[in-house]
């Protein structure tokens, strides 16, 4: 290791170890890496070049214990607990205006997949305390990941972390686990000797899930085993904020081999697709809804666009911290 490495890497560990926020997170060296591939989906292409400064990234996404110790200590209240204000949604009948939150429900049989209203419900009262509903409840599953949680209350919960949230070229790279290429977080193999190394969906989406990984909703974290950086379900279990603006595709090489671009950034608000009513932030990781039959995004190259406004069942966060 260089000097100026090792300098800065002892840096980075004299910091951590007087500063708490820096518990429960890893050290990622920084570095250049392929961004996306040309082997999936339409906007995970093309491969490219990126690089991105050292950090520091939680080991896991952040617990329905670590988000109520935020709530109770802020009174934080989150989007899906409120009622959306009419003047921000045009058009919108009356009756369509309560506070809640998008539920998954499985279907009776074989759907038209194309067509995502079959399976997903804008429920009332849904929210990050009744993921499912008034009466559920996030009883015993302090260790699980929170969901129900728009953009705002992410970034809500980093900045009283005095964190904030990754971009989405530093979630990648930090997914990658140094494996750069490969298809998954572990290599080439989905289930290597036919273990789960992740949260998805076993079975026919979305009406049967075997479970035969053992969960049917979120499970625990930690429960599957980390990357190379010692990161938990950087695929799998819940899709994850990033502070980037979606774009409908990645940009390809710059011609010059010396010119690999630096801490990527999403483009500036307002130029993503025109068609989104509501800007777009990038979620990455898919979720344990990802299924071989149906959306294969439990991977480091799959990117989600999603609204600022919406929460669902399956949509949590992480922080980092950049030290440089």
């Amino acid at each position: 290791m260089p000097d100026s490495a090792q300098s800065a890497a002892a840096s980075d560990a004299k910091l951590a170890g007087m500063d708490d926020r820096f518990a429960g997170m890893a050290h990622i060296s920084g570095g250049i890496f392929r961004m996306g591939t040309d082997d999936g989906y339409f906007e995970e292409a093309p491969a490219h070049r990126a690089e991105v400064d050292s950090f520091w990234i939680d080991t896991h996404a952040v617990t329905n214990r670590d988000f109520t110790a935020f709530v109770t200590a802020t009174g934080h209240v989150t989007v899906a607990e409120i009622v959306p204000d009419a003047a921000d949604y045009p058009g919108a009948l009356p009756h369509m205006l309560f506070a809640g939150s998008l539920v998954f429900k499985k279907t009776k049989g074989p759907v038209d997949t194309k067509d995502w209203s079959q399976w997903w419900e804008l429920r009332p009262g849904a929210n990050w305390r009744h993921p499912y509903g008034p009466q559920s409840s996030i009883d015993g599953l302090d260790d699980h990941p929170v969901v129900h949680i728009a953009y705002a209350d992410a970034l809500a919960y980093a900045q009283w972390r005095g964190k904030e949230l990754a971009t989405e070229a530093e979630f990648e790279y930090a997914a990658r686990g140094g494996l750069d290429g490969a298809t998954y977080a572990w290599g080439e193999v989905f289930r290597p000797g036919g273990k789960h190394m992740a949260n998805t969906w076993q079975g026919n989406f979305p009406y049967q899930n075997t479970k035969e990984d053992g969960w049917e909703t979120t499970a625990p974290v930690g429960c599957y085993p980390p990357n190379g950086y010692g990161l938990y379900d950087m695929i799998g279990n819940v899709w994850e904020w990033t502070q980037d603006w979606f774009q409908p595709r990645h940009a390809a090489d710059a011609p010059k081999a010396c010119c690999v671009p630096k801490n990527p950034r999403g483009p500036a608000i307002g130029t993503q697709d025109p068609s989104a009513p509501i800007p777009q932030k990038v979620l990455k990781g898919g979720s344990f809804l990802c299924a071989p039959s149906y959306c294969k995004r439990y991977r480091p190259a799959s990117r989600h666009a999603e609204s600022i406004d919406t929460s669902t069942c399956h949509i949590g966060f992480r922080c980092v911290i950049r030290t440089i």
